[in-house]
């Protein structure tokens, strides 16, 4: 599977990781839990997408897709730089070790990362002046955009585009010229923390391919609307001459949902994406390459036919099914780039187009276990009816754990009777006596292990057995605990990496010692 032979892999966004700083980040913690990869015998790290959080602290609502998430930058790392001082890093304050608290968060390290910059203005000599200025000319054909978006963000008051005069709206050349130059120095401390993210992710990376580890990234399928994607190619998407959109993405109505999900971005005007040779796309995937070594990419199903809602209506009720770009948008993008490494979220209602889609270009299918029972002996997320080219999880970041799932609570608009089946067909497939439904993580895991999909991922929750408590997301909802989860130190213990490595080695999915 694009080079990846039988193996296993662990999903944790860095957001996640432990650390001091109220949010995991790209330092220290980062290469501990490589190492604790490499003494599990895993193969692959999956992350959510790395952009800037937007709306809800949410990675899938960016203000852009292609730049880095600034709070990820490691204050440690700074300071090895000299762009920080030991004493700017000596305190942090008081942070859960639990979950992120972002409002609490951004305020902290924004002030360290604005510290950065200032030291960078007075102390250019502190980093490669020359190696930043070429990744700014290398990047320019999204961060100069992104920088200058950022830039009029705060300058407004974090107002939505759209609500800015409306010769920034619309993209007057002389007013850009103008706001260019009025803003210039927090338009280049956007590009500076942007380098900074760059040059820390891409030392990660370095680090994980020397130790035998792959990286798994996400393309959301649809970006934001209060983002620089739509601020700078407003031509790709439905919206009216003041910019907001005309028609929205989401799902119609589901078992998780009676009024399905109307996610609210823009749809995208695929007959325009078309007439560039899908250039826009095809430099989002370029991009992400750069960093990753495969693609989950996001609601599949859109690319064969996708849900449009009018903007005008409330819930997902009254949408419509609209054709999708097909097997011509891959055409196009693997003419430029090659294969494409994607793993296709295939998950809901899939139709024979979306599995024809899969099949024409190799794309490997998801598989979850959670979801193998609601069904009969013939669902193809049981393990005994998966086929080699499949990426099969426990869950996803929008499941609950699997022990939260077992205990119960999880929200599902299926009759009581239809939960209470699956429960019992899943303990009889899963032969759960006392002990292996005490452990039911570690007895889900070992089905996974055994089947013959040649990737299988564990959310680090599942690996560590945690409840509902830990849940990453729970869809159709906003609220502080979602995308807040995290690790701490104490849960990476040598005890939990030896017996997934057991599992493992016993199901033929061994990293080889480097």
């Amino acid at each position: 599977m694009h080079g990846l032979p039988r193996s296993s892999g662990i999903l944790l966004h860095p957001t996640s990781l432990p650390g001091p700083f109220g949010i995991g980040d790209l330092g220290p913690a980062a290469y501990r839990f490589v190492d604790f990869l490499v003494e599990a015998g895993q193969r692959l790290w999956q992350m959510l997408p790395l952009v800037p959080v937007g709306l809800g602290f949410s990675p899938y609502a960016s203000p852009s897709t292609f730049a880095g998430n600034p709070l990820l930058i490691s204050p440690e790392r700074l300071v090895e730089q000299g762009l920080l001082q030991p004493d700017d890093i000596a305190r942090p304050p008081d942070f859960p070790e639990d979950r992120v608290d972002y409002d609490w968060v951004i305020v902290y390290k924004q002030h360290l990362l604005e510290k950065a910059y200032a030291t960078f203005e007075a102390h250019p000599e502190r980093v490669d002046e020359t190696d930043f200025w070429l990744f700014c000319e290398k990047q320019a054909y999204w961060l100069d955009d992104y920088a200058l978006f950022m830039a009029l963000k705060e300058a407004h008051g974090g107002a939505l585009w759209t609500e800015w005069p409306i010769e920034l709206v619309r993209r007057d050349p002389a007013a850009l010229h103008r706001a260019r130059q009025e803003l210039a120095r927090s338009f280049r401390k956007h590009q500076f923390w942007q380098y900074l993210f760059h040059k820390q992710w891409m030392d990660l990376r370095a680090y994980c391919h020397e130790r035998g580890i792959r990286l798994m990234g996400d393309i959301p399928i649809y970006v934001a609307h209060d983002s620089a994607d739509v601020w700078a190619h407003p031509h790709l998407f439905h919206l009216d001459e003041r910019g907001h959109p005309t028609v929205v993405a989401g799902v119609p109505p589901d078992y998780f949902s009676e009024t399905g999900q109307r996610w609210g971005n823009p749809l995208y005007r695929w007959d325009v994406s078309r007439e560039t040779g899908h250039h826009w796309w095809t430099q989002r995937f370029a991009a992400l390459l750069e960093k990753v070594d495969l693609i989950r990419l996001d609601h599949f199903r859109g690319f064969a036919a996708y849900w449009e809602i009018p903007a005008s209506e409330p819930t997902a009720v009254n949408g419509r099914w609209v054709p999708g770009p097909g097997a011509e948008f891959f055409e196009t993008i693997q003419q430029k780039l090659g294969p494409l490494p994607i793993v296709a979220e295939n998950l809901g209602v899939i139709t024979p187009d979306v599995t024809e889609l899969m099949e024409r270009f190799g794309f490997p299918g998801m598989a979850v276990l959670q979801f193998a029972f609601d069904d009969d002996a013939t669902s193809t997320f049981l393990p005994h009816n998966y086929t080699r080219n499949l990426v099969a999880y426990t869950g996803t970041h929008d499941n609950d754990t699997i022990v939260g799932w077992w205990r119960g609570a999880n929200k599902t608009t299926l009759p009581p009777e239809v939960v209470a089946r699956a429960k019992a067909y899943a303990r009889a497939y899963l032969d759960l006596d006392r002990k292996r439904e005490r452990e039911i993580h570690w007895t889900c895991i070992r089905a996974l292990m055994a089947s013959v999909a040649e990737l299988v991922v564990f959310p680090m929750q599942d690996v560590l057995g945690l409840g509902s408590e830990a849940r990453m997301n729970t869809p159709g909802t906003s609220g502080p605990h979602n995308w807040s989860w995290r690790l701490r130190a104490d849960q990476l213990r040598p005890d939990v990496a030896e017996r997934l490595r057991s599992l493992t080695e016993i199901y033929g999915r061994l990293l080889p010692a480097s």
